[in-house]
């Protein structure tokens, strides 16, 4: 479903603060995939996303979904088939409109615009069902503004927006990290069952060690713009927090300090 060949990209070429953020990245996802991301800060986690989502512009290097060469679509283009989540709550949705009006935008995405707004009794009915899944109560709520919601509601119901019109690929770029824990298990639990459910390849970027050892079917780690870790099967079933680290020095050469990894 994806496939990347020696992806590389560079911040500030020729500058002081020149910057090699993606180095030579090769990496293959099969349809149904679900592969957690993770590394410290600067280890190009994000950039690598922002590359695959249309917002950076590889130097080198391909990127092919579903056999489509999509290296140089633009973002908008890519957001027809690829349905993300963002760490910020905030940027996943429009406050100001409703929960209704969100979860309408979303549905229509890659299908053709009409003169009139507004929302069928079909679709809502069908709103209504797929929010009463997420089990907050907000099915009772489709006239409220989403700016009015907790962070872990926007977030749910941002999860929902990025799946509603099933992408071939989902991104999900630390889109826990900004809540707090019951918020944050609870929408890993709706990850999980969404991407189960429909089968999506899926890349999710953690700082959460624990979290990518015990959610999806594949763990990479990355360090310095490159992938130094790849495991899947038994040995990720065998594979501890505490392995982890010690297989990150071993593969870095250096001691892993970062601090938000190893208080998560």
């Amino acid at each position: 479903m994806l496939k990347i060949n020696g992806l590389s990209k560079t911040f500030g070429l020729g500058s002081i603060n020149e910057k090699l953020a993606v180095n030579n990245v090769n990496l293959t996802l099969q349809a149904g995939e679900f592969v957690t991301v993770i590394g410290g800060n600067g280890a190009g986690k994000s950039t690598l996303l922002n590359c695959i989502a249309g917002v950076h512009e590889p130097d080198q290097g391909s990127i092919f979904l579903d056999s489509m060469d999509i290296t140089f679509w633009p973002e908008y283009k890519r957001s027809q088939y690829i349905g993300r989540v963002f760490q910020d709550p905030l940027k996943g949705t429009a406050f100001d409109m409703t929960i209704e009006q969100n979860l309408a935008m979303a549905y229509a995405k890659g299908k053709p615009l009409g003169l009139q707004w507004g929302v069928r009794k079909a679709d809502a009915a069908m709103f209504r069902d797929r929010l009463a899944r997420l089990e907050l109560g907000l099915e009772d709520r489709l006239k409220q503004k989403v700016g009015l919601l907790s962070g872990g509601q926007r977030q749910a119901i941002t999860l929902l927006m990025a799946t509603i019109v099933e992408p071939k690929l989902l991104l999900l770029d630390e889109h826990t990290a900004a809540l707090d824990p019951s918020a944050a298990k609870h929408v890993l639990r709706l990850t999980r069952e969404l991407v189960e459910q429909y089968q999506l390849c899926t890349l999710m970027v953690t700082h959460n060690m624990k979290n990518a050892l015990e959610y999806g079917t594949r763990t990479i780690m990355m360090h310095d713009g490159s992938i130094i870790l790849d495991i899947a099967g038994e040995e990720r079933r065998e594979m501890t927090v505490e392995k982890l680290i010690d297989l990150f020095g071993r593969r870095s050469g250096q001691e892993l300090d970062n601090d938000r990894l190893l208080l998560s």
